[in-house]
């Protein structure tokens, strides 16, 4: 199989590159990424790994650097979309720059796969579409109500991908992801989750940052989970019209519950523009593509404390 990869070296990305190889080392792998936030050494080590160092918002139709790229993908199964400018708060600040990559960006690679024939386009979307709902747990049918520009950014790239299931006959399948946390997850900067967080102020010897009370709520996923879901997402024949997935573990802990598990000291900062809770319905992605969550957060960060300690 041939399979390009976009945000190859980030965290989720990663995950799924050692995953396609573990499962089928012969696979043919396509990474494109900017390493503006992913790393080189993040990437599995083999021959199979073609790394195009590129910033997907300038692939535009009309470059050389573009057509360099179309060369090199022509004849993939399928595109698994999950480069991005990630979180809340850096996309109310450079909404622009957000936008250039998270929409032009995915409309850039809708358009090559469009023109070299690539079938099928795996979409990484998120929870945060969501916006502050009060469904829960929330299925894919319910309002959406952005409260941020990477928010509103992700929608419209699932809306690009339905468009272009109906009007070019691509395959496109978008899957919202909950809070995702693992190995290899961001532990400092931009892209850096909650769980992440914690991890860099344990190694630090730094309280606990918690924004607000504490209390509010996460549905927190497997990043191999995750992986798998994308993987079934290209096998599955149920899906292909621009369906829209959700990819959580169905329960939520609250954030103190978490940082409860890594351990006083905790610092409370004022509350961040951000939804009180998330909680997936998975019956969705049950259906379509025969997947179900084996991820135990709890039980993930005690073992990561044990083996930090030891």
């Amino acid at each position: 199989m041939k399979y390009v990869v976009t945000g190859g070296a980030g965290f989720i990305g990663s995950a799924f590159i050692d995953e396609v190889l573990k499962q089928d080392k012969d696979s043919n792998v396509i990474c494109i990424d900017d390493f503006s936030s992913g790393f080189a050494k993040n990437i599995p080590a083999s021959f199979n790994v073609n790394i195009i160092n590129v910033d997907i918002s300038t692939l535009t139709s009309d470059n050389e650097i573009t057509n360099n790229v179309k060369k090199e993908v022509e004849g993939a199964d399928c595109m698994f979309h999950f480069a991005a400018k990630a979180r809340v708060q850096p996309s109310i600040e450079n909404p622009i720059e957000f936008n250039d990559t998270n929409v032009g960006g995915t409309l850039n690679l809708l358009e090559i796969c469009r023109q070299v024939g690539i079938k099928r386009f795996v979409f990484s979307s998120s929870s945060s579409v969501y916006g502050d709902t009060t469904t829960f747990p929330t299925p894919e049918t319910a309002p959406t109500g952005p409260l941020s520009p990477y928010g509103l950014q992700k929608l419209i790239g699932e809306e690009y991908c339905q468009l272009y299931s109906k009007i070019h006959d691509i395959e496109t399948i978008c899957l919202r992801y909950f809070n995702v946390y693992g190995e290899n997850a961001p532990t400092e900067g931009a892209y850096c989750l909650v769980i992440g967080a914690f991890m860099c102020c344990k190694s630090e010897g730094r309280p606990l940052t918690i924004y607000g009370t504490g209390e509010q709520r996460r549905d927190f996923t497997y990043v191999k989970d995750v992986v798998r879901a994308n993987l079934l997402a290209a096998q599955s024949d149920k899906v292909g019209s621009g369906e829209v997935i959700n990819v959580g573990n169905g329960d939520s802990r609250s954030v103190q519950q978490i940082a409860n598990i890594f351990g006083e000291p905790f610092e409370y900062l004022p509350a961040r523009l951000e939804p009180f809770e998330t909680l997936a319905n998975i019956d969705k992605a049950k259906e379509l593509l025969g997947w179900s969550p084996t991820g135990d957060v709890e039980k993930w960060v005690a073992d990561y404390l044990d083996s930090s300690n030891g």
